[in-house]
């Protein structure tokens, strides 16, 4: 349970200071991004698994670049869902999605 706590909150630290970094993201604090894990930590437990079936014959086809479109679509329905965090442009919401996998990657692998 102390782990999962620890890479909970240094996630959200570090989402948060991705937001601060990243152009054309915008995330109100700490805690909304902490809200923002859980929320997309339940759109990828829920959604994404939905729309990897329904991607699956254009992923092949692109040899799993599509896997980034579907990344995509799950940072800008966080963004639908929440109001406190924002991403603006596919090209911006690509890169948070890229570096917050590449953070997440990360935290697992020190705190593991």
């Amino acid at each position: 349970m102390g782990k999962l706590l620890i890479k909970f909150i240094l996630t959200a630290v570090l989402t948060y200071g991705l937001a601060n970094v990243l152009p054309n993201v915008r995330l109100d604090g700490v805690g909304s991004a902490a809200i923002l894990v859980i929320v997309m930590g339940l759109l990828n437990a829920t959604v994404k698994p939905i729309l990897k079936i329904i991607g699956f014959p254009v992923t092949v086809l692109t040899l799993g670049i599509f896997l980034l479109i579907i990344n995509v679509i799950i940072v800008k329905l966080a963004d639908f869902l929440m109001a406190s965090f924002s991403v603006t442009g596919f090209i911006s919401a690509l890169i948070f999605s890229l570096a917050l996998s590449l953070v997440t990657t990360v935290v697992d692998m020190v705190i593991d």
